[in-house]
């Protein structure tokens, strides 16, 4: 009877586990003392990768900068290291091939003749070329989540980012994004620097709450902006009228504007993260997942996002997941209503993902390198 009564009760939150006797219970307890011991060794297990990146992000420097040297134009590449396939220069010759086999003889010297010219004025043009020119620029608005907080009076700024570095230390687990910029008009700094501290600890009072390594908080830089060059900050100019006298003066204030170069004061978060507003949270997960995106996806594999071959990789898989996910949600309409479900299916609304966010806590901006 007791079975029965149990097994009526499967699947359910209405209260099972609590309704069961005690010698269950205890059986339970013990699963979770054994994945309490499995989520420390899963804490130990992220520990020993992360040296591992340790390890070879520091193998990974003479190929970074040497691509830093080239997109800069500090290094020409050797005809050898330019022979790499590419589909779009196969697809021009093709084409080249198929005019020079159907045109006429005197249209095909006409074409010719005005390549030629073109030719001349490209090689000139060439001639004063270095590298890659906006490499990193043309990056950033590649990436929607970084573009779009890309103002128009950032660019001539980021127009000197000449390098991303990636620093990672075990003792505390962090990662450092180092921006190299050449000398510029705008500020001093030669390096602008955002650092996340990493927490890999399993709570001993939450212990299930570990899903492994988390942003702890991010510490950005102070940027040394020449006067009147700062991208952050507008000067309105106000004027006072005084109320007996009736003179007027004139003032001036600086206010915050929205900017890329904002990425560096990352919002400050409380001790307790439940004071935090919507807003305020929002602002602080968008911060994290921007740095993780940096790290992970776009220094590895910058030249990609240059040519946009990585954002179409990012889009097909991002269709195929949601086409997957349409087609077992429209599967399981059919099973449940027959036809009408998969009419159901296909003319109403998609079905909604959810993403999950992580927080952290916050630290004052620290003091940018110079070099």
């Amino acid at each position: 009877m007791l079975q029965e009564r149990l097994d009526d009760m499967v699947g359910s939150l209405s209260g099972y586990y609590e309704s069961l006797p005690k010698v269950v219970k205890d059986r339970v307890k013990a699963l979770k003392k054994l994945q309490v011991d499995f989520l420390k060794m899963e804490a130990k297990c992220h520990q020993e990768i992360h040296t591992i990146e340790v390890k070879y992000n520091e193998m990974y420097k003479t190929l970074m900068a040497k691509r830093a040297e080239i997109a800069s134009g500090a290094y020409e590449p050797t005809p050898e290291e330019c022979d790499f396939p590419s589909d779009t220069e196969d697809e021009e010759d093709d084409k080249k091939e198929a005019v020079e086999g159907g045109e006429p003889v005197s249209d095909k010297v006409k074409v010719e003749n005005e390549e030629k010219m073109d030719t001349d004025t490209e090689k000139k043009d060439e001639a004063n070329m270095k590298g890659i020119p906006e490499f990193w620029l043309t990056i950033f608005k590649n990436v929607p989540t970084i573009g779009e907080n890309i103002q128009d009076y950032d660019e001539p700024v980021l127009k000197h980012l000449t390098d991303i570095t990636i620093i990672l230390a075990d003792n505390p687990m962090s990662f450092t994004l180092e921006f190299h910029f050449s000398p510029n008009e705008f500020f001093t700094n030669s390096v602008l620097t955002k650092t996340y501290l990493l927490k890999n600890e399993v709570d001993e009072k939450d212990p299930f709450s570990y899903e492994g390594p988390e942003i702890k908080k991010p510490i950005g830089c102070k940027i040394d902006w020449n006067p009147g060059k700062s991208t952050t900050m507008r000067t309105v100019t106000k004027k006072q009228k005084h109320k007996t006298k009736g003179s007027i003066r004139t003032l001036t204030q600086d206010t915050p504007v929205d900017s890329f170069f904002n990425f560096f004061s990352p919002p400050e978060v409380p001790e307790n993260e439940e004071e935090l507003d919507d807003d305020a949270r929002a602002l602080i997960v968008a911060d994290f997942e921007l740095g993780e995106l940096i790290r992970h996806r776009i220094v590895p594999r910058a030249v990609l996002y240059f040519t946009g071959e990585a954002l179409l990789d990012d889009d097909e898989f991002d269709d195929d997941e949601d086409d997957d996910y349409q087609e077992e949600f429209e599967s399981e309409s059919s099973d449940e209503d027959g036809d009408e479900g998969d009419e159901n299916a296909v003319e109403g609304s998609e079905p909604k993902k959810k993403s999950k966010n992580r927080m952290a806590k916050g630290e004052k901006p620290q003091e940018c390198k110079q070099q």
